[in-house]
Formats: structure tokens, sequence, C-alpha cells
């Protein structure tokens, strides 16, 4: 008998035990077993929080009006999936997305048949026939770039569009503004493609750093010559710039999954993802022994240990260990916060449980990595990296649980309240 029949036996909803699951339940009732089977022997549970996801979209795009709001689905959704995310956001209204890959435009195509869908990735003359199949547009930023998808464009007699990167600062990817003022005359015609160009902020999250008043100048003086064409240069943080930095769209992508796009103030979205692991033995320690690899903290008082089935090949960085004397990441076990104890293990980490209640901190429990007030951006903090990285990083070994998502698409908001004018 399977182990989800032998679950299900055991709570009375299966009677017969030679029955299948799905013969004997609604599609509805058989994923719910699926999932509860899943979470019952998974060493953790990632809990993704579709609706706020929505939310949020809905957020940004109110503060960006009367710009697009767009939505970046990059790198499976930073991590949230994304193909979930993205039926979610079409759900809710949203039309274009922005990938880094073909391979992850595929992924929002097979989801989104009617979104257009821009590749930051670029075109290269080998993946033309892809882009076509896939009704996907490059975001070009070489010139070189440019004449490959113009010969394939001509050749074929194909374009589903493309956007033009200009580089106004961030020095990564883009044509110069030279290069960019050279194929004005030829973007005049009309004869191009060209649906949207934009630019990158490189510092957008310090509201008064002056790269982004001298970007913003840059990019309006650029942009102004492409007539008809959008323009774009805001992602996440930039929405919350003056509203000078919206343009047509904007890009939002960390902020939806409930990063902070704002570190100066509050964190103005919804969190998103919760995410638990399952003690798997309580132990005791006595004062002066140490846990861990390389025994790097010790125990100055007898010490009650909970360990985790999480460590570092589920995305839980060691550097969110701790020592002797660098306290590390907390745990919520109980409701209460309990600091990581020593370094973190590749499939382990173990947790100070001394100062819960007697018997809080059981077998089989589950603690709280993040949620319940320890933020995605705490946590790439301990991690000495950002939330970008935190939620690009969770490994595949947590069972996964989607909260939400069947959001209708709601009017056209008004503009939410302005954003303090850059100084």
């Amino acid at each position: 008998m399977e182990f989800g029949q032998r679950l299900l036996c055991g709570m009375n909803i299966l009677p017969d035990p030679n029955a299948t699951v799905a013969s004997l339940l609604t599609p509805e009732a058989a994923k719910a077993a699926a999932l509860a089977a899943a979470t019952a022997t998974a060493p953790g549970i990632l809990t993704i929080d579709l609706d706020a996801i929505v939310a949020n979209w809905r957020k940004l795009e109110k503060t960006a009006v009367p710009a697009e709001a767009a939505a970046v689905v990059k790198g499976d959704a930073y991590g949230c999936g994304i193909a979930p995310v993205t039926k979610a956001l079409v759900a809710a209204g949203c039309k274009t997305f922005f990938v880094a890959t073909l391979a992850e435009a595929a992924a929002v195509r097979a989801t989104a048949p009617d979104a257009a869908i821009y590749v930051l990735d670029g075109f290269f003359q080998s993946t033309g026939d892809e882009f076509a199949r896939l009704n996907c547009r490059p975001v070009i930023g070489d010139l070189y770039e440019l004449a490959e998808w113009d010969v394939y464009c001509r050749r074929t007699q194909w374009s589903g569009g493309a956007a033009i990167h200009i580089d106004t600062g961030m020095n990564r990817l883009g044509l110069t503004i030279s290069e960019a003022q050279g194929i004005v005359p030829r973007i005049a015609t009309g004869d191009h493609g060209i649906t949207l160009v934009i630019s990158h902020l490189a510092a957008a999250e310090a509201l008064n750093h002056p790269m982004n008043a001298r970007q913003v100048t840059a990019f309006r003086e650029i942009a102004s010559l492409f007539t008809g064409v959008p323009a774009s240069l805001s992602a996440s943080s930039g929405i919350f710039l003056d509203p000078q930095f919206a343009f047509d769209m904007v890009r939002p992508g960390a902020a939806l999954y409930g990063i902070n796009p704002t570190p100066e103030a509050d964190n103005p979205m919804q969190p998103v993802v919760d995410l638990k692991a399952r003690i798997l033995q309580v132990r005791s320690v006595e004062r002066g022994d140490s846990v861990g690899y390389g025994g790097t903290w010790t125990a100055r008082r007898p010490t009650k240990i909970a360990v985790l089935s999480a460590g570092y090949a589920d995305g839980y960085f060691r550097a969110a260990g701790s020592n002797d004397g660098t306290r590390g990441a907390d745990v919520i076990i109980a409701g209460q916060r309990c600091p990581v104890a020593g370094r973190i293990s590749m499939d382990l980490l173990a947790v100070d449980v001394t100062d819960l209640p007697a018997n809080a901190a059981r077998r089989g429990q589950m603690a709280t990595l993040i949620g319940d007030g320890i933020t995605v951006d705490e946590l790439g903090h301990h991690f000495g990296s950002i939330g970008y990285e935190v939620l690009t990083s969770l490994g595949r070994r947590y069972a996964r649980v989607y909260n939400g998502g069947d959001a209708k698409p709601a009017d056209k908001p008004a503009a939410d309240t302005p954003p303090a004018a850059l100084s």
C-alpha cells in the first residue's frame, strides 16, 4: 500500500485499504491527499503565498500609475516557481513578463499564451527560430546583436518585436548612449519592430544616490529620440523613487516576492515565503561541550540542542552559523526565537532551545526558518548576502505548498500616494 493510502486510511478518509486515492476522491481531495503525503515525509515545507505575490504586484501597479506594471519571473520566479507564479499573475491581469533565458520564456509561454515576453539575455543567431516559435522578444544590448536580429527577421519575414537596452550608468549590458543615438534614424522610419526601450538603475535602493538623478536624466533624453516607442527604466526599488522614474512601464521583480525595495524604510510589501524544517532530535549537552563541525560553538551552561533537517544543501548558508564570539541566525520554535548553535552542515543545523519551556521543542515538530517575523531580508543579512540570493537558493528537498493564486483582474487602479520627490 502506498504511503498516501496508509495515511488516509489512518485518517478514516480512505476506508478501503485496497482502493486507490484517485478512484475514491475528488480531484481536489486527491490533490490534498498527495500534499499531505508529501509534507508528512519531507524534511521541510516551503509555503508560497500566491495571493501575496498578486497583492504585491497590484500595489506596485498602483504606485506606478499610469505606467504598465510588468512582472520579472527570471530565476524560476526568484525561486518561487515560474509556472504557478505566472499563472497567478496572468489571472490577476499582468500582460508582460521578463525572463532571463529562452527556457524560462518557454515556461511562461506555456502558462501565458497571450502575454508579451521579453528575454533579458538577448538574441543570438542560433536562437532565432526559438524566439519565433515562442513568439517572444529579445532585449538587445549590442550593435552586433542588433544586426544579427535584423538579418534573421529580414530573412524569415518574422519579427515579434524586441527591446533596445541602453546603458545609462550600470556598465553591465546595453548600447552606449552614442550607439543608441546612431540607430535612431533607422528607428524613426518605423521599419524596425522595436517595441520597448529600457535601461536599468544601478542604485535605486538608495533614495538620494546621485546616480539616480544622472541615470533618469540620461534615459529621458535618449528615450525621447525613439518616437512612439514605450520606455522603461525602473525595477522594484525605482518604483518608489520620484514618479518621473516610471515612464511607460515598470519591471518589478524582487518586490513581488516580498523583498524590501526600500531598505532605508519599512518594507511596503507583503511577505510571500514561509519555510519550516523538521526537528529530528532534541539532545542535552554539558557546559563546555562543543556543537557541530570544528567545535566553534561551546555550551556555556547545560544546554538543550534541537537538530533540524535543513542545511546548506537546502540553501541555508553556512554563514548563518554561530561561534563562541558571533551570534548567527535565529529560528522560531514554539513561538520564540532561538539562536543557531555552531556551524551549518550540509543537511543539518543545530539550535539552542534551552530557554524554551520544558518539552516545547519536540522530535517531529516544525521550526520556522523564514516567516513569523524572520524575513527573507533578515536571513540574507545573516548569509552575508541579500534576499534575492536567499530565495533563489532555496533547495528542492522541501515540500512546496502553494496558497491562493486564483485572483481576477482588477480595474485599472488610481494612483497611489506619490512617493517623496527625489532631492
